[in-house]
């Protein structure tokens, strides 16, 4: 579960991603941000999330916020990933996963009683200042990308 709540300043970061970019949230001040996070590029529900990131990309763009995802996996995997799919959001990669700490969404994970650490598919709505506007914590992947719209929209 994130410790960020509504009201709480974003953690800055800067990251590669893919295509050789880097990606700064200070940069992105004045505008609304989707920051969702993905455990693993080409993973059911990590593939059908960020298409369907990608397809409302419009919608979000009209809503004046941009969508990012960040994951662990590297900007490699991230360009593949865009490649395969055609998606045409912005990929991060944090695989120090320092911003994805910062976030609290590198937790411990159960899996058939086994533990391990992994991301908690977490989505952030951050406002033109800078501040968490909405947490989506554990999502389920089903109507997600309309429920961040309808909220980015109002924001």
């Amino acid at each position: 579960m994130s410790t960020l709540t509504q009201g709480s300043p974003a953690p800055d970061f800067d990251l590669p991603a893919d295509g050789g970019s880097r990606i700064k949230l200070s940069d992105l001040k004045g505008r609304k941000v989707v920051l969702y996070f993905y455990p693993k590029d080409n993973t059911s529900g990590c593939t059908l999330e960020s298409i369907d990131f990608s397809e409302r990309k419009a919608d979000f763009d009209a809503a004046e916020t941009i969508v990012i995802g960040a994951s662990p996996d590297s900007v490699k995997s991230h360009d593949a990933f865009k490649k395969k799919h055609d998606l045409s959001i912005p990929l991060a990669s944090d695989e120090d996963k320092a911003m994805l700490t910062a976030y609290g969404v590198w937790a411990e994970k159960s899996m058939y009683g086994r533990k391990y650490m992994g991301v908690v598919r977490t989505t952030y709505l951050i406002d033109r200042d800078g501040k968490i506007a909405r947490v989506w914590d554990k999502v389920k992947v089903k109507g997600h990308v309309d429920e961040v719209l309808a909220a980015a929209r109002s924001a």
